[in-house]
């Protein structure tokens, strides 16, 4: 056994008899810190009093670009950064202990998480999630048109699930078909409504709203107690109609909005407008969709040229 193998035992050794660690969290950074003794061995290191600063880094980096000859895989950064988390722990107390002489870890600091696109759903498939929801008979229950109302205006306004529950109904102007929403920051827009959303507003309006209401309130959205419907509540609306088209995988409270931006920039809208629509207050977050589209163009452009491959 190596002065580092030794180390590394006594660390987790404490980990699970002073700080009461569980099981899988022992298992995981017996797995981590394996991997970087192992790293460390192939530098020649076997002591973690031999160990700089640049090792760790460069540790991270090993982790993140992975090793093809040895089959190891590249990590994630999420996965390098729970790895760093352990080897730092590792060093921490090794320092603490008079074991090293100081922590050369303390400094190194994790991988940037990477930039997740947005999932968007194709078009026949948001059609799919707004035709499940119903509402749209005149036997249907002021839940059913309620639950219609709020997913069409969801779709046609790429409204965040918080923004359409917080709306009051002096803030839906029919005439000019658009509706005022509040963001993040107390930002306020106002944004454009498609007829199929305003038609199922109006219907919720006739023939919903008054079936919930109990009590003087401005919101526009009631639940069954007739006040203002939560935002947990109206994701369960989403994912219910998602569920009866046969589309729950994947399906969170940020699909319609994803897919109202992907499908704008689909049909050629600018990227400044579709960040106004959004709210974000810089057009780097609204680009990210652009990547989206990129790669669908990428996909079919692989299977249809002749010399794409």
């Amino acid at each position: 056994m190596t002065a580092l193998s030794g180390q590394i035992d006594t660390y987790l050794d404490h980990m699970a008899v002073e700080r009461g660690a569980a099981g899988n969290t022992l298992s995981s950074y017996r797995r981590d810190l394996d991997r970087y003794a192992r790293f460390l061995a192939d530098r020649g290191v076997d002591d973690l009093r031999g160990v700089t600063e640049s090792d760790v880094s460069e540790f991270v980096v090993a982790l993140r670009r992975g090793d093809p000859e040895s089959g190891t895989v590249a990590l994630a950064s999420s996965s390098a950064a729970r790895a760093l988390i352990a080897v730092r722990g590792l060093h921490r107390f090794a320092a603490a202990e008079g074991a090293t002489t100081g922590d050369v870890a303390r400094a190194v600091k994790p991988p940037a998480p990477g930039r997740r696109l947005p999932k968007s759903l194709p078009l026949d498939d948001v059609l799919s999630i707004l035709d499940a929801a119903g509402g749209d008979g005149a036997s249907a229950s002021p839940r059913t048109v309620r639950d219609r109302a709020l997913l069409e205006l969801l779709y046609s306004t790429g409204a965040r699930i918080s923004e359409a529950v917080g709306l009051d109904i002096d803030d839906v102007d029919a005439q000019s078909r658009s509706v005022l929403l509040r963001g993040k920051g107390g930002k306020q827009r106002v944004v454009p409504v498609g007829r199929p959303a305003i038609a199922a507003i109006d219907a919720y309006l006739v023939r919903g709203r008054p079936g919930l209401v109990t009590k003087g309130t401005p919101a526009l959205f009631l639940n069954a107690r007739g006040g203002r419907l939560s935002r947990q509540s109206a994701w369960q609306v989403l994912r219910d109609a998602a569920e009866k088209a046969g589309l729950s995988a994947g399906v969170s409270p940020h699909t319609l909005r994803h897919s109202f931006a992907t499908h704008l920039l689909d049909g050629g809208a600018d990227v400044r407008v579709v960040q106004e629509l959004l709210g974000h207050s810089s057009v780097t977050t609204t680009q990210l969709y652009t990547m989206v589209t990129a790669g669908a163009l990428r996909e079919v452009w692989s299977q249809a040229h002749p010399r794409a491959r």
